[in-house]
């Protein structure tokens, strides 16, 4: 594998994986044209990551492509005819895709088609790799047993005790439109998996986090959260008593699994990605720890209203992952995450 290409190129995951091939001796070309910006204002812009990138890494270069430009997306994918496409180019918030829904159905669902159409037309062996979300499972997880522990929420039966299983149900639930659209990503490229017997996978990651990540109050729980204790900002909690649970993975993490995929890629596959029970945590819980880790006392508001279709318990069952590539493990857990993301903000507050 010589070339791949990657979407989002300036985001967590986009930037993560730029460096990982890079490392390995790959050239990385990006499409980023900083719409995270445009949706999130200054605090999302993200060309501050990009610029790093192109300084520090000569086997990269950037390109600003709208991916919801159909004939550029095309055309691109066609002069550059990269050997794999990690697509992680996303409006990922809940919040303002109620708001602009247009842009957010064309950025995760148009956007995806043209890259997979693109791809498709150009050479079909080459693999696909979407980011997706747990959010493609809607509200469902609320529905489930669940137990109120002191701190967080967890599952009653022991049947999830390990979490959600890829096979738990995306239908008839309350996504977000942010989730529907994302449903509408992933099943198109299982679709042309199977269709057209391309080599593709979802990854529906739980929360993706790490040191790049430019955290806003709309998107982005961990790095948000620690960067309102270092700069003493008011954390706002939204329903469920704080006590609702996310697993976590590094953004790293994340980049090894896809190197493991593209090593030996399959058709049309699913997984369910995150950090397990071992690197569950509740906002009350992540309170604690970063204030163990800053000396900084959390400040905090509270509102009864929770997001909607927000997940009161999720954590990712990694076994499917474990079994199809046993080479890759978790290597970061929550304390030394919770660590870099806390030392990179102290670098650019």
């Amino acid at each position: 594998m010589k070339k791949i290409l990657v979407t989002g190129a300036g985001g967590l995951i986009g930037s993560e994986v730029v460096r990982y091939f890079i490392q390995k001796g790959i050239e990385v070309i990006g499409i980023d044209n900083n719409m995270r910006a445009d949706f999130f204002g200054e605090k999302g812009d993200t060309t501050w990551n990009i610029k790093q990138l192109e300084n520090n890494y000569k086997g990269f270069a950037n390109f600003n492509v709208d991916i919801r430009n159909r004939d550029k997306v095309v055309k691109f994918v066609r002069e550059h005819k990269p050997d794999a496409i990690i697509h992680a180019a996303a409006q990922p918030s809940h919040d303002l895709a109620a708001s602009r829904p247009f842009d957010d159905f064309d950025v995760n669902a148009v956007g995806t088609l043209n890259l997979l159409e693109a791809n498709r037309q150009t050479n079909p062996a080459t693999p696909f790799v979407h980011l997706s979300t747990n959010k493609v499972y809607g509200d469902a997880p609320n529905y489930l047993n669940l137990i109120e522990k002191e701190t967080r929420y967890d599952y009653a039966d022991a049947d999830f005790y390990n979490g959600i299983k890829e096979s738990f149900t995306i239908d008839q639930s309350k996504h977000s439109l942010f989730g529907a659209s994302k449903v509408a990503a992933d099943v198109m490229v299982q679709e042309y998996g199977r269709y057209f017997n391309m080599p593709t996978c979802c990854l529906r990651g739980g929360c993706l986090t790490g040191p790049n990540h430019s955290g806003v109050e709309l998107h982005g729980f961990l790095s948000y959260l620690i960067k309102c204790n270092l700069t003493e900002t008011e954390y706002k909690i939204f329903g469920y008593k704080g006590k609702q649970v996310r697993d976590n993975i590094h953004s790293f993490d994340v980049a090894n699994f896809i190197g493991h995929f593209l090593s030996a890629p399959r058709v049309a596959e699913v997984y369910n990605i995150g950090g397990g029970r071992s690197n569950s945590i509740s906002i009350l819980e992540a309170f604690k720890l970063i204030e163990s880790i800053s000396g900084r006392p959390m400040k905090y508001s509270y509102s009864e209203v929770n997001r909607i279709g927000d997940h009161m318990c999720y954590i990712s069952d990694l076994s499917k992952l474990y079994t199809h590539y046993p080479g890759w493990q978790i290597t970061k857990d929550l304390s030394t995450t919770f660590g870099e993301i806390h030392n990179a903000w102290k670098n650019r507050v």
